[in-house]
């Protein structure tokens, strides 16, 4: 007898009354507290036959072996129920964990190298001393992908709310085993569904979202030198227009009669603007008019840029 059990992606299982009974592996019903169940997954697995859609909620699986060795793909566990399972020590290298949930369970000290966990539920997930280089995270967790699609606002706020726990949970173990390349995606991902709580017409969700354009909230430390030049840019413009004064002259694009002379005008506010902004100011161009207040505010945004370009560079390069 075969399976009766078709995943919604039209798996089936193939001979399961045969050898652990009739859907043993797909339904809530069926017991799965067996002393031997751990021996029983593990020679599930060996035969490579799809283990999708797996129902394993609550169960006990130390130490177990999942670890697809000769193979480059490691064993498919996709869309299991694993709730609160208990997985401490399991080895789980290289497995396809994808749209599984793993809300609450016990992985301390589990092996999940290259382990694939996209759109995995790791609300509530234990991870301390378990191995985590190379994990398959995805663009966003579970939580948050479900948020950006969720139509009601109570029910984004909750799953941003959740996927920030998540995001701050899985963080604070990276920081304890000095996991450093991946700690800033999560830190930058925790303040983005932060953000996302907030009301939308607010002014500090407005901050927030000017502090993610500007810096990243301190972890891409590359868009302040795009705010930088762009700001440079576009005083060089309004250099251009509102005039510098140069041994008596006053420098602007009105006054220029050939493209030449345009030329040199542009060159001029492009040096001083950049002069300006690094606050070197050497002297030999002088602000006129309006061209006074755009500098003094070009000075205090350069200064501030400039010093947090070197707070977010040293914060990477020494944590």
């Amino acid at each position: 007898m075969k399976c009766c059990f078709r995943s919604p992606a039209g798996i089936t299982c193939e001979e399961e009354a045969e050898v652990e009974g009739l859907c043993y592996w797909h339904y809530d019903g069926k017991s799965k507290t067996q002393e031997d169940l751990k021996k029983r997954i593990e020679k599930r697995a060996r035969t490579n036959r799809p283990m999708q859609y797996f129902k394993l909620r609550y169960t006990d699986l130390q130490h177990v072996d999942l670890v697809h060795r000769g193979s480059r793909e490691g064993y498919h566990l996709s869309h299991a129920d694993l709730y609160r399972s208990n997985l401490q020590h399991a080895h789980l290298f290289g497995l396809d964990l994808s749209f599984s949930s793993l809300m609450k369970a016990d992985l301390r000290g589990a092996n999940l190298h290259s382990a694939n966990l996209e759109h995995t539920n790791l609300l509530g997930i234990k991870l301390d001393d378990a191995k985590l280089e190379g994990i398959q995270w995805g663009d966003m967790v579970r939580q948050e992908w479900q948020a950006e699609h969720a139509e009601d606002e109570r029910d984004k706020r909750q799953l941003y709310s959740e996927a920030e726990e998540i995001y701050r949970a899985i963080g604070k173990v990276m920081r304890n085993q000095g996991m450093i390349s991946d700690l800033g995606w999560f830190f930058y991902r925790e303040m983005v569904t932060r953000r996302k709580q907030l009301p939308k017409p607010s002014m500090a969700r407005f901050i927030s979202s000017f502090i993610d354009l500007y810096c990243g909230y301190g972890e891409k430390p590359l868009r302040l030198l795009s705010f930088s030049m762009m700001l440079i840019l576009s005083l060089t413009l309004l250099y251009a227009n509102t005039g510098l004064l140069h041994n008596g002259e006053i420098l602007t694009l009105a006054n220029s009669e050939t493209w030449s002379d345009k030329l040199s005008v542009l060159l001029n506010s492009l040096y001083f603007s950049v002069v300006t902004f690094t606050t070197l100011g050497y002297g030999d161009l002088s602000p006129v008019g309006y061209s006074r207040m755009i500098a003094s505010l070009e000075a205090f945004a350069g200064s501030f840029t400039i010093a947090l370009f070197v707070v977010t560079f040293v914060r990477r390069m020494t944590r």
